[in-house]
C-alpha cells in the first residue's frame, strides 16, 4: 500500500528543498514545502501534517520557534530537525522543546529516508495506542461496549435493577453478552467486592447438580468423604450467576425457588438448613414463556425471576455499534498479536455494517480476529472477512439485481403449466425466464441464478 502520510518540508535552500521533496514524493508521501518558519505556521493553520521536516537555521524566525509552535498543536506532528554539524548543541535544544530527532548536513539520503519512515511509524504506533485507550474508555459500561440507543437503554436498566436485591433474569440470543451484563449488575450493586460466581447449568450432570449448588455432608453418597460447601455457600454475601438457566432440571428448580424465597438451603445428606445471602442472576437464550407452557420450566420460578428481567438486544438492532466493536476488537488483536493493522477498508466496513450477525457480538469478534490473522496489509479488506460474510454480500447483490429485473419492463415470459414437470424441464424453463428478463445478458443471468457463466453455458448446451 502506498504511503499516504503528509509531510511539511521547511528549508530555505531552494535546491536542497527541491531535492528532498522529490525523494519524499518518490516514496509516495504527500509533500508541502515552505522556505521559512512564518510560511510554515500559515500552512499549519490549515493542515496538520504527520511530520514536519525543518532546517534549524531559517530566515526570520528560526527552527526552534517552529518546533515550539508545532508542539502546541493538537495532535502535534512529529518533528525532524536538519542542522549543520556546528549547530548540534542547538539541535539538542530543539529535542528539549519538542523535536523527535535531528540529522546533520550533509544528508545521507538513505539514512534520511529511513529516519522519516521510523518517525512516521512511531507516530502511527503512538496514535494507535491513543486510539486504543480512547476506544476502551469510551462508550463502555463495566466492560460492555455500546453507543446505540438500545444499549444506552440497557445500561440505564442495569443501574436501576442493580440497586434492588431480588433475583434477575437476563435473556438474549447466544453471543449477546449475558455474562457481561450479569457481572455489570454485580459490580454496580452494593455487593461489589463480595464473591461473584458463575456456573453453566447445562454443563453439570443432573445427578451432581444439587450437590454442586447446595453442597453435601460427609458420607451423603459414595465418594463424599468430607463435607463440601456448595455454590450458594461460596457466594454468600455476593452474587451467583446461573448461565443457561433453562437447562436446569425441574426437581432442582423447586429447591432453587425455596432458596430464592427464604434464603435457606439444605446440603445433600444434611438434616440442617443453612441461611445464605445470595443474589441470583439467571441467564438464558431460551424462551422461558414457551418452556413454561411446555412444562419444561416451573411457572412459579419464572414469575419469581421475571420481577427484574433484562432483555439484551441482538447486534442487528444496535445501530452504529458494529463498527465501534470491530475497531475495539481489532485494537485488542493488534495488542495481543503485535500487529499493526490500521483498520478496515470502506468496502469491508460497509459489509460489516450491513451483515446481520446471527451469532451477535461473539461472531463479530471471531470474524475480526480471523480477518486480522489473514491480513497482509495495513487495512482489512473484504477478501479477509469470513466466507459467510462475503457470501452475504453476494446474496444481497443478487437479491437487489433480481428486484431490479422484476421491476423492469420486459417481454412476456413463458408461464409454468399446471402439468407436473421433471426437474430438468423446470430448470430449463427457469433459465429461459431469467435470460429473457436480462435481455440475453448471460453474465447477469448467471449472477441471478447464483452460478458461474461456465455452468450456465453447460446447462444451455
Amino acid at each position: 500500500m502506498p504511503n499516504t502520510e503528509s509531510i511539511l518540508l521547511v528549508e530555505d535552500d531552494a535546491s536542497l528543498r527541491e531535492l528532498l521533496a522529490e525523494e519524499l514524493e518518490a516514496e509516495g508521501y504527500q509533500i508541502m514545502t515552505c522556505a521559512d518558519a512564518e510560511s510554515a505556521v500559515e500552512v499549519l493553520r490549515e493542515h496538520t501534517p504527520a511530520l514536519v521536516v525543518s532546517d534549524l537555521r531559517l530566515p526570520g524566525a528560526d527552527g526552534l520557534s517552529l518546533v515550539s509552535h508545532c508542539s502546541q498543536l493538537q495532535p502535534p506532528p512529529s518533528i525532524l530537525i536538519i542542522t549543520a554539524f556546528g549547530s548540534v548543541q542547538q539541535a539538542v535544544q530543539a529535542l528539549k522543546v519538542g523535536a523527535d530527532d535531528f540529522l546533520t548536513k550533509p544528508l545521507e539520503m538513505d539514512h534520511f529516508l529511513l529516519t522519516v519512515r521510523r518517525l512516521l511509524d512511531n507516530r502511527q504506533l503512538r496514535d494507535e495506542v491513543q486510539q486504543y485507550r480512547e476506544l476502551m474508555a469510551a462508550d463502555q459500561f463495566h466492560g460492555i461496549i455500546g453507543q446505540s440507543p438500545a444499549m444506552q437503554q440497557l445500561f440505564h436498566q442495569i443501574r436501576q435493577i442493580a440497586t434492588a436485591e431480588g433475583p434477575v433474569l437476563v435473556q438474549g440470543e447466544s453471543g449477546t453478552g449475558k455474562e457481561l451484563v450479569a457481572r455489570a449488575l454485580h459490580e454496580q450493586s452494593s455487593r461489589a467486592g463480595k464473591p461473584y460466581l458463575t456456573v453453566n447449568c447445562g454443563g453439570i450432570p443432573g445427578e451432581l447438580m444439587e450437590s454442586e449448588f447446595f453442597g453435601h455432608a460427609a458420607g451423603a453418597f459414595t465418594g463424599a468423604r468430607q463435607q463440601r460447601a456448595g455454590l450458594f455457600q461460596q457466594a454468600n454475601g455476593g452474587t451467583l450467576m446461573l448461565d443457561e438457566l433453562g437447562e436446569m432440571p425441574l426437581t432442582l428448580q423447586a429447591k432453587l425457588l425455596r432458596a430464592l424465597q427464604d434464603g435457606h438451603i439444605r446440603p445433600v445428606g444434611s438434616d440442617h438448613e443453612i441461611q445464605v445471602d445470595v443474589r441470583v442472576i439467571g441467564a438464558t437464550n431460551r424462551n422461558l414463556t414457551a418452556a413454561v407452557a411446555a412444562g419444561e420450566f416451573r411457572e412459579d420460578l419464572f414469575y419469581r425471576l421475571e420481577t427484574f428481567a433484562l432483555q439484551i438486544p441482538p447486534l442487528r438492532q444496535r445501530t452504529g455499534d458494529v463498527l465501534l466493536l470491530a475497531k475495539v476488537f481489532l485494537a485488542q488483536v493488534n495488542s495481543r498479536q503485535n500487529t499493526r493493522i490500521r483498520g478496515f477498508s470502506d468496502a469491508a466496513s460497509a459489509l460489516l455494517d450491513s451483515y446481520p450477525f446471527p451469532g451477535n457480538v461473539r461472531e463479530l469478534q471471531n470474524a475480526v480476529e480471523r480477518a486480522a490473522t489473514f491480513c497482509n496489509s495495513e487495512w482489512i479488506d473484504v477478501a479477509e472477512l469470513p466466507q459467510r460474510i462475503r457470501d452475504y454480500s453476494g446474496s444481497a447483490r443478487n437479491t437487489d439485481l433480481t428486484s431490479r429485473v422484476e421491476q423492469s419492463s420486459v417481454s412476456p415470459l413463458p408461464e409454468l403449466t399446471d402439468d407436473l414437470q421433471s426437474l430438468e424441464q423446470v430448470q430449463r424453463l427457469h433459465i429461459q425466464r431469467v435470460l429473457q428478463s436480462t435481455g440475453g445478458n448471460k453474465r447477469k443471468a448467471a449472477e441471478i441464478l447464483g452460478i458461474t457463466r461456465r455452468t450456465l453455458y453447460r446447462w444451455l448446451e
